[in-house]
């Protein structure tokens, strides 16, 4: 069967306001923002437009218009009530007892609510993130841009709108851990957000055990940190036969251990947390796989174009019709074409996620009706990739292209 396809992958939508979020943040200005570095400044949108990576334009167009529930644009609060994720009070920093650095002196997380524009005058690039200064997610910021300025963010939520509203150029956020698995709730705000995948960066993650100067580890009663952070160093809090408490992020755990100044509480945090709050570090790599990676994925407002001067990784999600082997007939697509597939991820659909299937002999069942999360090592540019994707939209009820990036090869 000849396979027609043009491969045409980004087209240029003018979106309004509301479908950025905008109205989202600019509501109940009465309230007063916190003192920052980041909050005294105006939003600027000159001519707001953004390119969307939306696959190819195929025979079938009715179905490249297909979308799913989850993909719909965030709706204004004044038709109807915001989620519990925008209603987020702000971080606050204790004050200082003295033995650490200044933490007022700290960026504050931007909230979903309490985001204001920047003054970005181009001399930097600013990225955001999710946690408090000091977090891993940071140190990817700096992996992929060394001089980039770093804006904390509060939540996930955040970060992504903290990209849409020109707050910042780009975003790093967690996607997978090779201890802990994927970053589930990323995977549906990539799906929620029209934002695009433009790099990837793997680093290495060492925990740090940290104390207040002065303090030896057997002292220690408490330790504080991300649950995952505890669970991947289960054998050597063991052993000190300390009592996990979760925080927030490790980041977040080592500020309170420094302001709060007890010498019995620790925290499982990076050595560079230790520098930024002024702690001790009381043991390093205390992590139970030494092999433990964390990959992150950059974000922007517009997608990159591919070169031939590295390799090159896609990431689409898409979803499926009805039928016996339809997923082996969707990954077979690439293998066909000696694609790569270096990553799937399955997700049930949130607003429907049962789909009922009806047979006459058998009677009627009830499926998980899923999305599914692929990455392939190809770039977009590459005819196999786009004829690819023409021969995926035969078995395919939606799909969108999340990103083309260069792959990341060094740890």
């Amino acid at each position: 069967m000849a396979l027609k396809a043009v491969p045409i992958w980004g087209v240029c939508v003018n979106h309004s306001l509301s479908q950025l979020g905008l109205f989202d943040f600019l509501q109940n200005n009465n309230k007063k923002p916190p003192s920052s570095s980041f909050t005294n400044c105006r939003v600027h949108i000159p001519n707001l437009r953004k390119w969307e990576c939306l696959g190819l334009k195929l025979a079938e167009p009715e179905r490249a218009q297909t979308h799913v529930e989850d993909d719909k644009p965030l709706s204004r609060p004044d038709l109807g009530s915001t989620s519990t994720d925008e209603r987020i009070e702000d971080t606050q920093i204790t004050e200082s007892k003295g033995f650490h650095k200044d933490l007022n002196s700290l960026p504050k997380p931007l909230s979903a609510t309490d985001l204001a524009s920047s003054g970005n005058d181009g001399s930097k690039v600013r990225v955001a993130y999710q946690g408090l200064p000091g977090a891993y997610s940071e140190a990817a910021a700096l992996k992929a841009y060394p001089k980039c300025e770093t804006v904390p963010c509060d939540q996930f939520e955040s970060v992504f709108k903290a990209v849409e509203l020109w707050l910042v150029d780009k975003a790093v956020l967690p996607i997978e851990n090779s201890v802990g698995g994927s970053i589930h709730r990323n995977y549906d705000l990539l799906l929620r957000h029209r934002l695009h995948i433009v790099g990837e960066v793997q680093m290495v993650v060492n925990h740090c055990l940290l104390g207040v100067p002065g303090v030896k580890k057997e002292e220690l009663k408490r330790v504080l940190s991300h649950p995952q952070a505890l669970d991947q160093c289960e054998i050597a809090l063991n052993k000190l036969g300390v009592v996990r408490v979760s925080a927030e992020d490790s980041a977040g755990a080592a500020q309170i251990v420094a302001s709060e100044g007890i010498r019995d509480t620790g925290a499982v945090a990076s050595s560079r947390a230790a520098e930024i709050y002024g702690l001790d570090i009381l043991a390093q790599t205390i992590q139970d796989d030494l092999d433990n990676v964390t990959r992150f994925l950059i974000l922007a407002r517009e997608p990159i174009i591919p070169g031939p001067d590295k390799p090159y990784k896609t990431s689409i999600v898409f979803t499926l019709e009805e039928g016996p082997g339809v997923l082996f007939k969707a990954l077979a697509v690439f293998a066909l074409r000696e694609i790569n597939l270096s990553k799937i991820e399955s997700r049930p659909q949130r607003k429907r996620p049962l789909r009922i299937v009806d047979d006459s002999n058998k009677g009627s069942a009830k499926y998980f009706d899923y999305l599914f999360y692929i990455d392939f090592e190809a770039s977009m540019a590459e005819p196999r990739a786009q004829y690819a994707l023409g021969h995926l939209q035969e078995f395919a009820r939606f799909i969108r292209v999340l990103g083309c990036y260069p792959m990341d090869t060094t740890l």
